[in-house]
């Protein structure tokens, strides 16, 4: 298997898509959504994406199922699964936000081979393929150096329909306010993880998130020298909905640190 060559076809496909994306962009209604479930929404442009992924992807591999946000497919292979969101973020991209991205991942048995990140606006496409370097529009990065938690910036993002553990959640993010220089909420699990990847923040973290939120961008980390795991230090990170995501160098202290309030 050339997981260098599919990762290009994918690459070439997502580009596609979020030029299709950013032309419906153009004439979208904030109004026309539907809602799934508590804060959970979904536009007819979620659906047209992932239409044109399936298709696209089926062709790239046809006998690869999918496991999408969206439910266009729900074809199980033996061996290869996409995981895939077609609109990560649709909750900015029915504000008019420009943070939010097309995430796709390729998993092989239960390991991730491939990993996309598209941020359809700017045009920053992140990816790496099985025993590869993490890249950016053909450059490489990698995870900061920052060892310094006092010096570092986390990624978060805040419970949308699950408010079971909220008080530990806020309980956290008033610890983290003191250990470190700031947080910061983009609202894309996906353009969270691969700015770890590329440094520009040192570490994400939260829970309630799904396997097509998480698994393309954690691939993309671990790639780019960082560490991924959930919050028990576990490897249950794409399904077990809790994700730590980091530099490496100050895992341990982001890890106490969810540790105090998440036993």
């Amino acid at each position: 298997m050339n997981y260098q060559q599919l990762c290009d076809q994918v690459n070439e496909l997502s580009r596609s898509v979020g030029e299709r994306i950013q032309l419906e962009r153009k004439c979208f209604n904030p109004n026309d959504i539907e809602i799934k479930g508590l804060h959970d929404y979904v536009t007819h442009i979620d659906k047209l994406s992932e239409e044109l992924l399936v298709k696209g992807l089926s062709e790239i591999l046809p006998e690869a199922g999918f496991i999408a946000e969206e439910g266009t497919s729900t074809k199980f292979g033996e061996r290869f699964n996409w995981i895939i969101d077609p609109i990560d973020g649709t909750t900015n991209f029915i504000h008019g936000i420009p943070m939010y991205a097309i995430s796709i991942a390729l998993m092989e048995n239960k390991k991730i081979v491939i990993g996309m990140v598209l941020e359809v606006s700017s045009g920053e496409q992140f990816y790496a393929w099985k025993d590869s370097k993490a890249y950016l529009n053909g450059t490489e990065i990698n995870v900061s150096n920052q060892n310094n938690e006092h010096l570092s910036l986390l990624a978060t993002g805040f419970p949308y329909h699950d408010y079971d553990e909220v008080d530990e959640y806020l309980d956290l993010l008033k610890h983290f306010m003191k250990t470190t220089s700031g947080l910061r909420r983009l609202g894309s699990a996906a353009i969270d993880l691969v700015y770890v990847a590329c440094g520009r923040v040192e570490g994400f973290y939260e829970y309630g998130l799904n396997p097509w939120d998480v698994a393309g961008g954690a691939f993309i980390v671990q790639r780019a020298g960082g560490t991924v795991t959930d919050w028990k230090d576990g490897d249950d990170y794409i399904f077990g909905k809790q994700i730590l995501a980091d530099n490496s160098a100050l895992h341990k202290n982001y890890l106490e640190g969810i540790q105090q309030f998440f036993k």
